[in-house]
C-alpha cells in the first residue's frame, strides 16, 4: 500500500476563546483528490491554514512526505500550493503578467519563467486569455487563473478552500474536469466544501469534520453507503426564515428550498448527517413538527 503524502497527528489549534481543532488525525492519499467536508464553523479552514503553514498549531504534527512542516517550512512551502476561499488578483495586469509575477515571487529561475507560465496556463486551459486583463475575466476564468498561480511552481500538493463557491454550474463542471486532470498528472489535491455532492463526482477520498473533530475519512468507494443522496423534508410549527440558513449550513446538504413552514433539501451522509442536522435545528430553537 502506498504511503500517504500528508499525515496529520493529534493536531490541536486554539483561538483565544475557543478550541477549533481537537486532536485531529488525518491521512491524505498521494495523487488523489480528497474532499474535506463539513458545515460552516466545523474547522475546515483552520485545518487548511495549518496545512498551508499559515497558522502554527497549539500541538501535534503535520508531515508532508515525511517532512515536519515546522522543522522545514521553506521546503514545505516549495512543495505545496494554496488557494483561499477569497482570493485577489492584480486586475490591471494581463493573465500572462499575473502568472509571471507569481513565478518571480515564488523564486522561480528567470530562464524557467516562460516555460512555467505557459505550462500553468495550459493545465488550466487559459492559454487563449494570456493577453487579456485579469479584471475582464469571468468569475470562472478568474478562479482558473488563481489556481494557475497556485501551481506555477509545480507543487506536489494543492490545497483549495471552497473553490466552487460562486461559480455557475458550467464553470463548476469545467473546474472539476481541470482538477481531475491535475490529479491524473500526479498532483495530490485537498478540496474543501460544505456540500459533499459538489465533490463526490470526482473526489477519490473524503474527510468529514464536525465541531473540530474528524467524523469519518477514507476512500469514496467505502463511503458510498453514507454518501447516497436522499430527499429530506422538514416541517416547522410556524414559518421561519432561519430554516434556510440552518439547512444551507448543514454538512452534505444541497438544493435547499422553502415553502411556507416546510423546507426541502437533498442530504448525503446517512443517519449521522440527519442526526447532526436535527441537532442544528434544535440548537437554533426551531420547533420541528416532522
Amino acid at each position: 500500500m502506498t504511503s500517504p503524502l500528508v499525515t496529520v497527528e493529534d493536531l490541536i489549534f486554539e483561538y483565544p476563546t475557543t478550541r477549533a481543532l481537537h486532536g485531529v488525525d488525518v491521512s491524505i492519499a498521494r495523487a488523489g483528490i480528497t474532499a474535506l467536508v463539513g458545515p460552516n464553523g466545523a474547522g475546515k479552514t483552520t485545518l487548511i491554514r495549518c496545512l498551508a503553514g499559515l497558522q502554527e498549531p497549539f500541538s501535534g504534527r503535520i508531515l508532508i512526505d515525511g517532512i515536519d512542516c515546522l522543522d522545514d517550512p521553506r521546503q514545505i512551502h516549495n512543495r505545496l500550493g494554496y488557494l483561499a476561499d477569497s482570493f485577489g488578483l492584480y486586475e490591471d495586469l494581463s493573465v500572462r503578467q499575473c502568472l509571471t509575477y507569481v513565478a518571480w515571487a515564488q523564486g522561480c529561475l528567470e530562464n524557467e519563467t516562460d516555460r512555467l507560465v505557459n505550462t500553468a496556463a495550459e493545465r488550466l486551459d487559459i492559454t487563449e486569455r494570456m493577453e487579456q486583463k485579469a479584471g475582464a475575466l469571468s468569475r470562472g476564468l478568474k478562479q482558473r487563473l488563481a489556481i494557475a498561480q497556485s501551481i506555477i511552481h509545480q507543487p506536489e500538493f494543492l490545497i483549495l478552500d471552497e473553490p466552487a463557491s460562486g461559480l455557475d454550474p458550467d464553470a463548476r463542471f469545467r473546474l472539476s474536469n481541470l482538477l481531475v486532470r491535475l490529479k491524473d498528472d500526479g498532483m495530490t489535491l485537498l478540496v474543501s466544501s460544505h456540500i459533499l455532492s459538489e465533490l463526490e463526482d470526482y473526489a477519490t477520498h473524503t474527510i468529514v469534520i464536525r465541531d473540530g473533530r474528524i467524523a469519518s475519512q477514507g476512500p469514496m468507494d467505502g463511503a458510498n453507503a453514507a454518501t447516497e443522496d436522499e430527499r429530506l423534508t422538514i416541517t416547522l410549527v410556524a414559518a421561519d426564515l432561519r430554516l434556510d440558513k440552518v439547512l444551507s449550513a448543514g454538512v452534505g446538504v444541497s438544493d435547499v428550498r422553502l415553502k411556507g413552514r416546510t423546507g426541502h433539501c437533498r442530504i448525503t451522509g446517512g443517519e449521522a448527517a440527519r442526526h447532526d442536522l436535527l441537532k442544528s435545528l434544535l440548537a437554533a430553537e426551531l420547533a420541528v413538527v416532522d
